[in-house]
């Protein structure tokens, strides 16, 4: 089974340009009640973020401009995506590696969290990552 799960935005647009809408409620695309949100722009050239995983927050990343690459792994399986479409969020689930890369000078990507901040919630050590994958089996 893939990491990569996409969730698809609907676009709605005319000649002006388009739009895409993030509703919370009935039939909402994210699969979360979504609790915070933030965006990383203006990453200096050869910076990769992320590097952590969380023990309960659940994500959808969006790169609404340019492009970035992310890097998922689950502790057994680690997979990389290019992220340049705007209408599409990668979930991310909780206990899941996250690394960013590669971005764009233009990149902006914004996420939407089901949590709001919550320091303990990061595992910011690979090794203690794999050890809690590795006891959670």
């Amino acid at each position: 089974m893939s990491l990569i799960q996409w969730v698809d935005f609907q676009s709605l647009g005319d000649h002006r340009g388009q739009l895409v809408a993030l509703e919370i409620g009935y039939e909402q695309a994210v699969p979360f009640d979504i609790k915070r949100v933030y965006y990383i722009y203006h990453t200096a050239p050869g910076v990769s973020r992320g590097f952590h995983a969380h023990k309960k927050l659940k994500q959808v990343a969006i790169c609404i401009s340019g492009s970035c690459r992310m890097v998922l792994d689950d502790g057994k399986v680690r997979e990389s995506v290019e992220m340049n479409v705007p209408t599409r969020g990668l979930l991310i689930d909780s206990l899941m590696w996250r690394e960013m890369h590669d971005f764009s000078d233009d990149c902006v990507l914004i996420v939407l969290a089901s949590e709001h901040y919550d320091e303990s919630d990061y595992i910011r050590e690979y090794n203690a990552f794999r050890e809690l994958i590795k006891n959670e089996t």
